[in-house]
């Protein structure tokens, strides 16, 4: 059984940063396309970032190219979004998600794309 988990959610000021985490169980995530969405109350599931499996490919949603940075380290089988000038807009559950092995160049920013999730972890931006 394959899982992932999600940690380093929590309360910031905004402007604050934050780095999350996810960590995979059970198998090795080298060779996926993996993915951060985030998912706001009363609101769809959106794209964050995604990142190749060698970190040589990423690409970010627009509202927080500049701020966030997707990073990982296959040798600990792990994946990190580093988040810096939060804002209010921010809020929201934050997920993993392992892509396909390949780099879905036309569909990273679908959620169909990913088949496992984490459960996600909060992260409130808010004064």
């Amino acid at each position: 059984q394959v899982t992932l988990v999600e940690s380093g959610g929590g309360l910031v000021h905004p402007g604050g940063s934050l780095t999350l985490s996810c960590a995979a169980f059970g198998r090795t995530l080298s060779g996926y396309t993996m993915g951060w969405f985030r998912q706001a109350p009363g609101k769809e599931r959106e794209f964050v970032a995604v990142i190749n499996w060698n970190g040589e490919l990423a690409d970010y949603t627009d509202s927080v190219r500049g701020r966030f940075t997707i990073s990982r380290d296959n040798a600990k089988n792990a994946m990190s979004l580093q988040m810096n000038s939060l804002k209010p807009e921010d809020t929201a559950v934050y997920f993993c998600a392992k892509g396909p092995s390949y780099y879905p160049v036309n569909s990273y920013y679908r959620p169909g794309t990913y088949d496992l999730w984490g459960q996600g972890t909060q992260v409130t931006v808010s004064s």
